[in-house]
């Protein structure tokens, strides 16, 4: 079913019914926000690069992160790092775009060094939220910067590890813009306003003596000069047609509601899955038609996976079912992966597969998930047609699947084959880097409970090696060990 949040780039012209604009209520359209497409999908560029290097890790590896090679986002990005701690981190990298937008002078170390009221200065509000979560965080603000301007700023912080264990580093990829003074903003408004409004429809003029037709000019021999002469240019303003604003066109408007045609509801649930897929017979599907019917599934799941799982989990199930014919004609699907331009790894064998039924210019992090659903599936020996329920009944949905496949993977190369009694020593190295500290260095305000790092010397002292503040979720665990 159609909607107005699906495509209709299918759909010709001749196909579309008629469509009275004098129906249309003239209207001004909300206006798009200040930080636009252009600056969204930067943050989307950064974070899809930030996923193509995970590569079934917890985190990806700084090593592999060089943001002077990234002309796309690289000039308005900063890279943190927080090997020293989480109080001042240092910056590793500043692009040259955000740099002038703060107005640095000379070379920055750590963030303390950055001028105060500065957009990376506000950048301090957002990062300890990313060593809380775990995961990368995006975030939207305003604030007025030292120049006395109103900037309204997006961002993405994205977490790498060196040990694949901590979070040492956060790259930020961070774009703004200005907004007007009050003064301009009325008056873009005020001409906004003129240019939307719609013209006063003419009414023609009464008709007093009625024209027995044009042939009746030709017969009585009339000409030009039984007509007035007073206009010398031909006045069309009496003709003008009834559309609104007085044009014969489509008047302009916004957003994708102008494709909204009658007879396809705008209805919230109409893209909910009311009733279980039939399942096609497996006798008489070839290999070609299993991916058929998946990728009509996945079609439909992209209009629909952020409001309901089950068309998602229908489109993963068949891909699966997919899977499952191309393990049982090999040579015809290794002709349709030649055919796309795809390769087949041993590491990740599924991950053609789901780029056969969603596309190769799919989200690459929803791709890797799927592919991993897919893996599980195959690793625990699911029949054909079971998965899409097994999705929707496994504890956490996909994401606990995949989760749970990831833990196996990592099982299976050695990574957990036994717990560790000390710290990975990349982690080891850092913590032997800080300066002990006493409990006077505490700060006395703040939490009634809190966590301390301690450090057994050689020489069987113990010193203090330092505070871990505000991290309920933590503090929680390591008190659940204490108390038993």
């Amino acid at each position: 079913m159609d909607t107005y949040r699906g495509s209709f780039m299918d759909r010709g012209a001749d196909d579309a019914p008629a469509y009275d604009y004098a129906d249309d209520e003239d209207g001004h359209e909300v206006p798009p926000s200040p930080v636009g497409q252009d600056e969204r999908r930067m943050q989307v560029r950064a974070y899809n690069h930030w996923a193509s290097l995970l590569d079934n890790r917890n985190f990806p590896s700084i090593e592999d992160l060089d943001p002077a090679a990234l002309p796309d986002f690289g000039p308005y990005s900063v890279l943190l790092d927080f090997t020293g701690g989480i109080e001042n981190p240092s910056i590793q990298y500043l692009g040259d775009k955000l740099a002038d937008e703060c107005g640095t002078e000379g070379d920055i170390q750590t963030l303390e060094d950055v001028p105060s009221r500065s957009l990376l200065s506000r950048i301090t509000d957002h990062y300890m939220q990313i060593i809380a979560n775990q995961a990368p965080i995006g975030f939207e603000a305003e604030f007025v910067n030292q120049r006395e301007s109103t900037i309204l700023y997006r961002g993405i912080l994205l977490p790498f590890s060196s040990d694949d264990d901590t979070i040492d580093f956060i790259y930020g990829v961070i774009n703004w813009k200005e907004l007007a003074d009050q003064r301009t903003t009325d008056a873009l408004l005020q001409e906004i306003d003129q240019a939307l409004e719609p013209q006063s429809h003419r009414t023609p003029d009464a008709l007093t003596d009625w024209a027995d037709g044009p042939a009746d000019l030709v017969a009585t021999g009339s000409s030009h000069d039984d007509w007035d002469d007073g206009d010398d240019v031909l006045d069309l303003a009496d003709f003008a047609p009834s559309a609104p604003g007085g044009l014969s066109l489509p008047s302009p408007a916004f957003g994708s509601e102008d494709l909204a045609m009658p007879g396809f509801p705008l209805d919230d649930d109409a893209l909910v899955l009311s009733e279980a897929l039939p399942e096609p017979d497996a006798a008489d599907m070839e290999l070609a038609d299993w991916l058929a019917s998946a990728r009509e599934l996945a079609e439909a799941a992209r209009g629909s996976e952020d409001r309901t799982r089950s068309a998602l989990y229908a489109a993963i199930g068949r891909a699966y079912d997919f899977s499952l014919a191309a393990v049982e004609a090999p040579a015809q699907f290794d002709e349709l992966v030649t055919e796309s331009g795809l390769t087949v790894q041993d590491r990740a064998p599924m991950t053609p597969v789901v780029k056969l039924v969603f596309g190769a210019d799919y989200d690459k992090t929803r791709l890797t998930e799927y592919a991993s659903a897919l893996s599980h599936a195959h690793r625990i020996g699911l029949p054909r047609g079971t998965l899409s329920r097994f999705l929707s009944e496994a504890p956490g949905g996909l994401k606990g699947v995949v989760n749970e496949e990831r833990r196996l993977k990592r099982e299976e190369s050695g990574k957990e084959a036994a717990a560790r009694e000390t710290p990975r020593e990349a982690l080891a190295r850092k913590l032997r880097k800080i300066e002990p500290q006493s409990f006077a260095d505490i700060a006395p305000e703040g939490s009634e409970f809190t966590l301390l790092i301690a450090r057994r010397m050689p020489d069987g002292t113990v010193v203090l090696v330092g505070e871990v503040p505000d991290d309920v979720p933590l503090l929680e665990r390591a008190a659940r060990k204490l108390v038993g």
